[in-house]
């Protein structure tokens, strides 16, 4: 095989992949928002519920550590932002426009965050994309890891890691000035629905990035599947 051609990935086990993919999402998405929304209707106070929230990435991380011998890269940064949560929601006076304000300062400083790796030896996108591009075997992250030699590859997760930094700084500044310039309980209907707008637009987009790469891949003489034409071509 040419140095200029990624190997094809290994084979994943499906299975595998596929309880991974329902435990992460379950653990690291549904659980902090049930608890949170379970621990509020009981009275609990913002930062009590955010904080209690982060049990589920927590739990993912020792069900990673105990499958895979290594931490989920994924589950830390859930972690980390239910933290940075539970700060905006304790510190500061509790005025109901700057609660709302507040919630911004997470997605805003993963756009942040997605911006700064790209000055680190693999942008953040990288990590996600290894997340679920793979079943986390061995021989599915070594093969993920090993793609990194190839400069379409690294140019695909370094456009990805731009996309979705600027992505998400935009959202945190339309989410202020929409709590500021909106009745409260428009922007609490704001706060609910854009991250999930946003999210679901980027990951349209990152599908359709995928896609076109693949294609001019193809068009190229390029492997045929996906992750080889994504691999390939920026």
């Amino acid at each position: 095989m040419s140095s200029t051609t990624p190997p094809p990935a290994p084979a994943r086990k499906r299975k595998a992949a596929a309880l991974g993919w329902v435990l992460s999402l379950s653990l690291n998405v549904m659980a902090p928002i049930l608890i949170y929304n379970q621990l509020k209707s009981h009275g609990a106070t913002d930062f009590q519920a955010v904080l209690a929230g982060g049990l589920g990435p927590l739990l993912d991380i020792a069900i990673y550590l105990a499958w895979h011998r290594r931490a989920d890269e994924f589950a830390v940064i859930s972690l980390v932002f239910i933290g940075l949560s539970g700060v905006a929601a304790l510190v500061g006076p509790h005025d109901a426009k700057l609660l709302l304000a507040k919630d911004s300062l997470v997605t805003g400083l993963f756009g942040v965050l997605c911006l700064v790796t790209l000055l680190m030896s693999r942008p953040l996108m990288f990590y996600f994309g290894r997340k679920f591009a793979t079943d986390g075997t061995p021989e599915q992250v070594a093969w993920w890891n090993g793609l990194w030699q190839y400069p379409g590859f690294r140019l695909v997760q370094r456009n990805l890691t731009i996309g979705w930094g600027i992505g998400y700084l935009l959202e945190a500044a339309v989410r202020v000035v929409c709590v500021y310039s909106l009745s409260d309980g428009q922007a609490v209907s704001v706060n609910n629905v854009l991250p999930y707008a946003v999210t679901g637009l980027l990951v349209f987009w990152t599908m359709t990035y995928a896609r076109r790469a693949q294609a001019r891949g193809r068009a190229a003489g390029a492997p045929a599947t996906p992750e080889e034409a994504l691999a390939q071509q920026g």
